[in-house]
């Protein structure tokens, strides 16, 4: 056991069979009886969540007292990925090119909800840091929900993948990479890789930016010029989220906002989810179901998720991408909510607008 103390809390690297199954009954707790997920393989009778990755992975895990509050794994690729990882993660291009032993994945990061804003977690990932640089790690992949696509941009992480991972068990998740210490770490790198040029699976992933298009990573203006374009669509055809903004009251509505491409079959929400973003479709087609029974349809213009927003209540149904390279314009939550307390006309203007678009819905309904 490699043991840290910080605030309060033990930072441990787990060694023992004991102290992995510990973080495995974290995960449960996390993942199966908190977020409906992962039912289907994980071992309930023991109540833990174990994968085969746990066998080849660094576990870390923060501890009060002698509560295991928050944990996550990191699989060096010297040891090996597995083939869910390659896949899931969308790796090959990345093999192709660049050693396994610079990179790792990143994932199952767990926290117990009464220490949800603590810090702990990123002190824990902090605590990781000369595990990962004794490895000497260049590319470290992950990935997050779309109501935290925000915060882990904000941590220098950049999407990349040509489609997000859309799976029953995980959900929806955009794939994410960190670069480190930044990208300039990577030039000279690789099989194939001229001397101080990046290699070709990075220059893509810079130019791409993968099934994701946000203001933090787009020339000055670009990102709003793009979303403005199709603010001008909507106004056209008339009643929509931004009804009566000005340009400027739109800048201030979409910050820290996302522009997410979906693929036909992708579950944007799922019902019982507890992330509360609101969307509003850019492009493309979705539909609400309630047990696999369509009860809705959305289109172009139209927002959803906003009943989880303004009741503060988990998700009420399924919502699936219908049609190909569906287009949503994802609202950060944290975002609205301060927008709600420090720019007060601005939300009138927005709420005052889902309700009307919640009214039509009804309307439409009855």
């Amino acid at each position: 056991m490699d043991q840290h103390v910080d605030m309060g809390f033990d930072f441990v690297r787990a060694v023992s069979a004991e102290e992995v199954e510990a973080v495995q009954r974290l995960r449960y707790a996390v993942y199966v009886e908190e977020l409906g997920r992962y039912r289907e393989v994980a071992d309930r009778a023991s109540r833990k969540f174990a994968e085969p990755e746990d066998d080849q992975s660094w576990i870390f895990y923060a501890r009060d007292g002698d509560e295991v509050v928050a944990a996550t794994r990191m699989t060096w690729g010297g040891e090996g990925f597995s083939a869910r990882q390659i896949d899931q993660y969308q790796l090959a291009p990345f093999l192709e090119e660049i050693p396994p032993a610079l990179m790792a994945v990143g994932e199952r990061s767990s926290v117990l909800p009464a220490y949800r804003g603590t810090g702990v977690l990123d002190e824990m990932i902090q605590h990781s840091r000369p595990f990962m640089d004794s490895h000497d790690l260049r590319l470290v992949f992950g990935c997050c929900e779309p109501h935290l696509l925000s915060l882990y941009l904000g941590m220098g992480q950049r999407p990349y993948a040509e489609h997000n991972i859309n799976s029953p068990s995980a959900g929806y998740l955009i794939p994410l990479v960190a670069f480190i210490p930044d990208v300039e770490a990577l030039r000279g790198v690789g099989h194939i890789t001229a001397p101080n040029t990046l290699p070709g699976c990075v220059e893509r992933v810079l130019a791409r930016g993968g099934s994701v298009r946000s203001q933090s990573l787009s020339a000055p203006n670009e990102y709003w010029s793009e979303v403005r374009r199709t603010l001008d669509e909507l106004h056209a055809q008339g009643i929509s989220a931004f009804d009566g903004f000005s340009d400027v009251e739109a800048q201030r509505c979409i910050a820290r906002s996302n522009v997410i491409e979906c693929a036909k079959g992708d579950r944007v929400l799922k019902r019982g989810g507890t992330a509360r973003n609101i969307f509003v479709v850019l492009d493309g087609t979705l539909e609400v179901l309630d047990d696999n029974r369509v009860v809705g349809v959305l289109s172009t213009g139209d927002a959803f998720g906003e009943m989880a927003f303004l009741l503060e209540r988990p998700r009420a149904f399924d919502v699936d991408a219908a049609t190909e390279q569906t287009r949503i314009l994802s609202l950060s939550e944290g975002a609205l909510r301060k927008m709600i307390a420090e720019d007060p006309t601005v939300a009138a203007k927005l709420l005052l607008n889902l309700s009307r678009m919640l009214c039509v819905r009804l309307i439409k309904a009855n």
